[in-house]
């Protein structure tokens, strides 16, 4: 239809009709097309096959915390500190994430509540570098639980992450400890800790903080493990189950505690403080 298009752009007195954004997504469950607005208001899940989209950190906050939290100032850290460079300086990289993303880095807090409960909410955002752990990643989760500590609250952590940070080597590695220390600080105050396994949460992002939950919930679909499927085939030599390393699967043989659907995580979380949360004596 190349001439087509020739002869339309020739016409120079037809007006060009413009948009902010796409009028219409493309499933990646289905492949089908979806009209964006009913897709962003079934909280970005196809309404077709009930995929379940990755969101960003401030749609998250918005979906799980009431009206009127506040969101906790991204923490300094050094950056770059091994001076890494593979195809692009890991500067640049920083500089082109944030071109595209609110944040600074991958991991967001917010501070406020769930349906009356005061909570701490961490999200994780596969949007900024596949949701990598570095050293902002890991500060950030401890500042979420230590403000948590400070309010004698829940700390509730949406996970999304492709694993650790390679351009911060054995420094991105460090945060694993860092983060299950702070674990153990909220155990120890009498803290809920609540973690909610979204799409996709591998490496050692599950080696560390997302699999130390007093409760896991995971979001349909998602994909949840260490190695990858073709890196554990090779290593037993062995096909693996259908759905391996999804959440219903994880559910199935134990990992999980439950898969619940994005349009009822809020009710479901809120029922689950209510239980959990420390009560003021009478």
């Amino acid at each position: 239809m190349n001439w087509f298009n020739r002869v339309r752009n020739s016409l120079t007195f037809l007006p060009k009709k413009e948009t902010d954004k796409d009028l219409w997504v493309k499933c990646p469950g289905c492949q089908q097309m979806v009209f964006a607005q009913e897709y962003e208001d079934n909280l970005y899940v196809c309404p077709r096959c009930d995929h379940h989209g990755r969101i960003g950190a401030d749609e998250r906050l918005r979906q799980i915390l009431d009206p009127g939290y506040g969101v906790l100032s991204q923490p300094d850290v050094r950056e770059d500190p091994l001076k890494f460079r593979d195809t692009k300086k890991y500067t640049d990289r920083l500089k082109q994430a944030r071109a595209k993303n609110p944040h600074k880095d991958a991991f967001t807090v917010g501070s406020g509540e769930i349906d009356g409960t005061p909570a701490v909410v961490g999200v994780q955002d596969f949007g900024f570098m596949g949701g990598s752990m570095g050293m902002a990643v890991g500060t950030a989760f401890c500042k979420g639980a230590e403000r948590a500590i400070e309010r004698n609250c829940a700390y509730v952590v949406v996970t999304a992450a492709g694993g650790a940070r390679m351009q911060e080597g054995i420094l991105s590695l460090m945060q694993m400890p860092k983060a299950t220390v702070m674990t153990r600080r909220l155990k120890e105050a009498g803290l809920p800790y609540i973690v909610v396994l979204s799409d996709p949460t591998t490496g050692g992002v599950t080696a560390s903080y997302a699999m130390l939950g007093d409760i896991h919930i995971a979001e349909p679909g998602a994909l949840i493990g260490f190695a990858g499927q073709r890196v554990i085939q090779d290593t037993i030599r062995e096909q693996l189950p259908e759905g391996f390393q999804r959440a219903e699967y994880l559910h199935k043989h134990g990992m999980v505690d439950m898969v619940v659907h994005r349009s009822e995580l809020k009710d479901t979380l809120a029922t689950v403080l209510d239980y959990l949360s420390p009560k003021k004596a009478a």
